[in-house]
């Protein structure tokens, strides 16, 4: 079983983000659950979402406590929250950011494998706005592999209409431009 964490924001799309996911790997023949934990439901506050993928049945309900994979979609989130808490030592932590990689490791005391993409300044150049779930998801697909660009195309039609070609593009865009770090 493939477990991730995604962090963000009210209103960035992280629940959107772990849905897609979790879509798109139904649509390819897989099991898989995504679903929110947050508090006051409002813009700019922050949101844990997760999801879940496995050939076989998933039981589980819970909280995901050690994720495989943790995507943050706000990089001022660093500063209030412990992302790459419980993340396992194999797993790799995504994150939207401009910073270097070294500045990264030290904010977030992490040395295992890491992703980053600017994904606020592509969404506004595709999109127009610094919503950047869609974004993320290229650069989750890039760094971690979970799921195909292919087999999201779907999934982003059916959520996104007439605005999904955009949304694709930007998906598109991250996965070419994230930056995989090794340990």
């Amino acid at each position: 079983m493939i477990e991730m964490r995604f962090h963000g924001r009210g209103g960035q799309g992280a629940v959107t983000c772990a849905e897609l996911v979790a879509q798109a790997a139904i649509n390819i023949g897989k099991f898989a659950t995504a679903f929110p934990s947050f508090g006051p439901e409002r813009r700019g506050a922050p949101v844990v979402a997760f999801a879940r993928m496995d050939d076989k049945p998933i039981r589980m309900r819970s909280k995901i406590y050690n994720p495989d994979v943790v995507v943050v979609l706000d990089p001022s989130l660093l500063e209030i929250a412990s992302p790459a808490e419980g993340l396992h030592k194999d797993g790799i932590l995504i994150i939207n950011s401009s910073e270097n990689p070294e500045t990264i490791r030290k904010q977030v005391s992490f040395d295992g494998r890491l992703a980053i993409t600017d994904a606020s300044k592509i969404a506004k150049e595709v999109l127009g706005l610094p919503i950047t779930n869609t974004t993320m998801v290229g650069a989750l697909v890039k760094a971690a592999g979970v799921i195909s660009i292919d087999a999201l195309i779907e999934p982003f039609n059916k959520r996104f209409g007439k605005i999904a070609s955009r949304n694709i593009e930007a998906m598109k865009r991250a996965f070419e431009e994230t930056k995989v770090f090794e340990k």
